[in-house]
């Protein structure tokens, strides 16, 4: 009969597996089996590190994806230690760009900084016995000696290996000194929190694996690391970034969440239910309904596949499958389970309830906004003024919208060079703009 040892040996490989899974890399091979048998033998939790900086305002649902594999170390009775990088934001994470990055602003960062917990809690156990959060301004306002210590644990050589930095070197593009201080300060971040395990995308590799070579450079266990597949953004092409006004944000109101789902393409949404679901989307090779193209009715679909309460993070195949499903049925679930997750159920169905609103019935939304509208002294109203002040855009982006045929005053569409209509047409009537943004004029 197996004896007690091998028991425990496989049931730790088990969890290694079960935590693994969805990683593009576990590294090195059998380190997380091993640092959860080290942990169960001195009776303590894994310390698992995830750092983002705070080079924007709001987290978005690439970020999740990552968040979510720190949830499910989380429910596994670990302990997540989340650094926000207000020291390393100052340099600026060169992974992924060609070029030298903007700084920041203290104030800027500083603001950023303040909205992340907030935001990452959506997804994490906000438990203090599982969460960690820390800034590494705590310990990389280092002194001199410190900072020389830690630039003699890495080669020139070594930061050549990495791809961005290559490309450029070779393509006699400049890479600063600045930029290649973010590995160490990143890696050292693992030394000061004693990380056993760190989580990041597969753009991070590079970073993760070097901060094992500084533990082993101040003497401390080296950390396993594991890599998150990138979720595209909303156009199915690029990484989701803030930068690119490709995401769709944790924060971001539950119609806007459900609009931007609705916009991905077919091709990207597997990913979509892969990374943020963990499921595999109801798309068959064969489509079982008898009209695809047709959207099921509001309120009909998950009923066996509820989605889950804010701050639970569904597991692998926990969910029943839903039907096969249509693209079109299958992106509409997306849309009202992600909705459901971060503002809940009653959000979700509202959420859809209002898109079918506007986009399967054609009527405006229920509810909307007042925009003021200034009567000139020729008696009319100048419209791009009134979406410049509405939907926060120029008065030149507003102009060229109107000149596209994208924006209607009522039921008439603005012609193009219309820009100007008497205060009686607009007073009371729904300014539409673009797909999404309505406002309902009141001339004053």
């Amino acid at each position: 009969m197996p004896n007690a040892q091998d028991a425990a040996c496989r049931e730790t490989t088990d969890e290694a597996a079960r935590l693994a899974r969805g990683a593009v890399d576990s590294l090195p091979k059998g380190a997380l089996a091993d640092k959860l048998a080290l942990a169960r033998r001195e009776g303590r939790q894994l310390r698992v590190k995830l750092g983002i900086d705070p080079t924007a305002p709001d987290i978005h649902l690439g970020h999740a994806v990552v968040l979510g594999k720190l949830r499910e170390f989380q429910d596994a009775g670990h302990r997540v230690v989340l650094i926000v990088g207000d020291y390393t934001a100052r340099v600026g994470d060169p992974s992924g760009r060609s070029e030298l990055r903007p700084m920041l602003t203290a104030q800027e960062i500083q603001d950023n900084a303040k909205t992340f917990q907030d935001q990452a809690t959506k997804i994490l156990d906000e438990d203090p016995n599982k969460l960690e959060v820390r800034r590494n301004g705590e310990w990389l306002d280092m002194g001199m000696d410190e900072l020389l210590g830690l630039v003699r644990t890495t080669t020139v050589a070594q930061m050549l290996e990495r791809d961005d930095f290559a490309k450029r070197y070779e393509a006699n593009e400049p890479v600063s000194i600045l930029e290649l201080l973010y590995p160490l300060l990143q890696g050292y971040d693992s030394v000061a929190i004693d990380a056993d395990v760190e989580i990041g995308g597969t753009d991070q590799k590079f970073n993760l694996l070097l901060g094992r070579d500084i533990q082993r450079h101040y003497g401390k266990d080296e950390q396993a690391i594991l890599t998150m597949p990138i979720l595209v953004g909303i156009e199915g092409k690029r990484k989701m970034s803030k930068s690119l006004g490709n995401q769709i944000g944790v924060t971001d109101e539950p119609g806007e969440m459900y609009g931007k789902t609705m916009s991905i393409p077919d091709e990207a949404m597997a990913s979509y239910y892969e990374l943020l679901l963990r499921r595999e989307p109801p798309i068959p090779g064969r489509l079982d309904q008898p009209n695809p193209g047709r959207p099921s009715q509001p309120n009909q679909l998950l009923q066996s596949n509820q989605a889950p309460q804010p701050n639970q993070i569904l597991q692998p195949n926990q969910a029943p499958q839903p039907n096969q499903l249509s693209p079109r049925d299958a992106k509409r679930a997306l849309a009202r389970e992600l909705v459901a997750w971060l503002h809940g159920p009653r959000a979700a169905e509202r959420a859809q309830e209002e898109f079918d609103r506007m986009f399967v019935q054609h009527e405006t939304p229920s509810e909307m906004p007042d925009a003021r509208a200034r009567v000139n002294d020729d008696g009319r109203v100048h419209v791009p003024e009134v979406m410049a002040e509405a939907f926060g855009m120029s008065r030149s982006d507003a102009r060229r919208m109107i000149d596209q045929g994208g924006v209607a005053l009522g039921e008439e569409a603005l012609q193009p060079h219309e820009y100007d209509v008497e205060a009686q047409r607009a007073d009371g009537a729904v300014l539409k703009a673009g797909k999404r943004r309505f406002a309902r004029l009141r001339v004053s």
